[in-house]
């Protein structure tokens, strides 16, 4: 029987596959009760805590509205800086947003860029350093964008869209590259040893939905989107901070997704530690598996036998 998030704390974690035999929540893991499977991966996975939300999600309206309120009455896009690198088998991206960038370097970056889009009819902002997004008409249609989850690592030619709707898309995009490759900005980052950054990664096309509707109390997380969704809910958001997590309640979701199973049993698992000891938690992995841990399951010392 599945657990309701309103009972339950909720923690969304990476892959089951990045944590190691002897990291400590494997052990909690071996004494708590399996659950029936979530959502795989992150734009899916969010459909697990907010009704209606899958992978076509319109996250550029979303966090457009979140980080300036003025989303409403048109057609959105992201268009978030990116490296790409060409190897022998194509054009790879290799990062989207997260590039350290000030927002200097972002207007700087941006600013060729900007007659480019005009003339193509679209308004490019730059709603913080790592997520710009372009403004078009309201009801513009838009071909299918795959998000950065769904290309990270993997040639660019398999997830431009594609067509004669996509061909205007893929020929602006060029035009953008070519542009970034000559920035005088992306030369001092190469001196500095950071990546350069070379594109744009066009996703999550379209308008701002109407109010969400999630079982969840709150979220505790640094992701945009993730707090983007709970506003939308009209649901509390807080930063991920070891003491937000040491006092999240029945409800709340505390968002790990994105950390190195590493990191969270450095500098994550006392407080997990005390959460598992004392309330009913649902472990749900960013690979779908899900289970359920009670304070009482402690003592199920038999399961954890051998692990």
């Amino acid at each position: 029987m599945s657990a309701r998030p309103e009972q339950s704390l909720q923690l969304w974690l990476p892959a089951l596959a990045h944590f190691e035999p002897d990291h400590p929540l494997r052990r909690w893991l071996a004494r708590a009760d399996r659950l029936s499977g979530g959502h795989a991966g992150y734009l899916d996975g969010l459909g697990d805590y907010f009704h209606g939300i899958d992978a076509s999600l319109p996250a550029a309206a979303i966090t457009r509205e979140f980080l300036a309120g003025d989303a409403a009455d048109a057609t959105w896009l992201s268009a978030d800086p990116a490296w790409v690198q060409p190897d022998m088998n194509g054009v790879r991206l290799l990062a989207c947003g997260q590039l350290q960038l000030s927002m200097d370097d972002a207007q700087a970056l941006a600013e060729p860029l900007k007659p480019v889009f005009d003339e193509a009819g679209l308004q490019l902002e730059i709603s913080t350093p790592d997520r710009w997004h372009l403004k078009l008409p309201a009801n513009t249609a838009l071909p299918s964008f795959a998000a950065p989850e769904q290309a990270l690592g993997e040639d660019l030619s398999q997830h431009l869209p594609s067509g004669a709707e996509g061909r205007r898309w893929r020929v602006l995009l060029n035009e953008i590259q070519v542009l970034l490759h000559q920035h005088p900005l992306n030369t001092q980052r190469r001196e500095q040893g950071l990546a350069p950054v070379n594109s744009l990664w066009l996703w999550g096309g379209g308008s701002l939905p109407g109010p969400l509707k999630s079982s969840l109390h709150g979220v505790i997380s640094n992701d945009l989107l993730l707090c983007a969704l709970a506003r939308r809910a009209d649901m509390a958001q807080q930063a991920r901070t070891p003491e937000t997590v040491a006092a999240a309640t029945a409800g709340w979701l505390i968002d790990l997704q994105d950390l190195p199973a590493s990191e969270i049993a450095a500098d994550w698992w006392p407080a997990l530690r005390l959460l598992l000891g004392r309330q009913s938690s649902v472990l749900h992995f960013a690979s779908a598996e899900r289970w359920q841990h009670k304070p009482w399951h402690r003592w199920r010392i038999w399961r954890g036998a051998g692990r």
